[in-house]
């Protein structure tokens, strides 16, 4: 490899690095936002949930639109577009006056959410496949630690007198000086453009490893969303303090990014199957010991194992994503994607019916044990 490409990549690297960062920035920054906003919008609890959950389906639908576009263009254009409109979006639900535009503006936020998640796989998949080696674990170790950032911004913001709107300009103006000053310097391969160009390409994508992979993804997302939504209701129904409830969720954000931070050297070591194999057993033991041994500490270390089982299974599935059919890369990254939503669906929704009983995390452990027939597929 030449100096100059050397450098090119380099320069990519950085740069799709900042857009998982941005995008973590900005979905903490709105999701801690919302409850901020209740008074000015009137909205209440439920009113909170059934947006989160749109969100869920505009995003589903934004990861359809980053594959036309990937398709027609190019992933870098997805990722230009989605953050375009996640930009605008955080703009007018910071000024919004009525329930209705603020409502608007959230869903309009979740569909470039999907179209920058998926785009910004592409980019991470085409970055790691020039470079023939690991990275994804990194991008997302940037999204984890720009997502714990936002929410610090946001309590700063609100604690000095500034409010969510600031918080949510400050991500919004981020985003629009990555599409105007770092876009040009994403990949602007269109493999998958040059492959539906060719009518010999025109077949169908292999589902089959498609759904072994979305398999995965479903289930560490749908222990994401659990550990999310639910483990600081857990543990203050175990009896811990209220200062403690809430370090389960940090106990867990701290494992994930351990996780991202080592995976792709790892990889590198040991191979993605090996890696995937230890991740799923972290996560399969440590939803057990949150549902089945009792008291505060001993649902703390399980929601750190999960964390260490997410970290990892995330950035490996999306790589082995790449890798099914590597000419149509953007089409299976996107496809792969849908699987995210439906994990988070289940994971609030699921486990929040049956919350304060065993059964409650034990439905991400089934999901993680239903996904480890899938090392099969993937060591093949």
């Amino acid at each position: 490899m030449t100096t100059q490409r050397r450098a090119t990549r380099s320069t990519a690297v950085v740069t799709v690095a900042l857009a998982y960062a941005l995008q973590g920035l900005g979905y903490a920054v709105i999701v801690t936002a919302l409850p901020s906003f209740k008074d000015r919008t009137g909205i209440g609890d439920t009113t909170v949930s059934a947006v989160l959950l749109g969100v869920c389906v505009t995003a589903a639908l934004g990861s359809l639109l980053a594959d036309l576009v990937a398709v027609r263009r190019s992933s870098r254009h997805g990722v230009l577009l989605g953050f375009a409109v996640q930009a605008v979006a955080l703009v007018v639900v910071a000024f919004a006056p009525g329930l209705a535009l603020f409502v608007a503006a959230v869903l309009a936020y979740g569909l470039g959410l999907g179209v920058v998640d998926a785009a910004s796989n592409m980019q991470g998949v085409l970055v790691q496949r020039g470079l023939e080696t690991p990275l994804l674990g990194r991008f997302y170790a940037a999204y984890t630690t720009a997502t714990i950032a936002g929410a610090l911004a946001m309590s700063g913001a609100i604690a000095t007198g500034g409010g969510a709107t600031v918080a949510l300009l400050l991500a919004a103006g981020a985003q629009l000086v990555l599409v105007a000053l770092a876009g040009a310097r994403l990949d602007p391969s269109r493999a998958a453009h040059a492959a539906h160009d060719e009518p010999a390409d025109r077949t169908p994508l292999n589902r089959r490893a498609i759904v072994v992979v979305g398999l995965v993804v479903l289930a560490a997302f749908t222990v994401d969303s659990a550990v999310s939504s639910w483990s600081t209701v857990h543990l203050d129904g175990l009896g811990a303090a209220a200062a403690l409830a809430p370090l389960g969720y940090v106990a867990y954000q701290g494992g994930v990014l351990l996780a991202r931070l080592a995976t792709d050297r790892l990889v590198r070591r040991s191979g993605p199957a090996t890696v995937m194999s230890a991740a799923l057993v972290a996560g399969v033991l440590g939803g057990l010991v949150v549902a089945f041994v009792p008291g505060p500490g001993a649902a703390i270390a399980g929601f750190t194992l999960s964390g260490l089982a997410v970290g990892a299974l995330v950035p490996i599935a999306f790589g082995l994503a790449g890798r099914i059919e590597p000419g149509r890369s953007d089409e299976v990254v996107a496809r792969v994607n849908l699987f995210n939503y439906a994990g988070a669906v289940l994971g609030a929704v699921g486990v929040g019916l049956v919350i304060g009983t065993p059964l409650a995390f034990l439905l991400p452990v089934v999901l993680l044990a239903t996904a480890i027939p899938a090392l099969r597929t993937v060591r093949r």
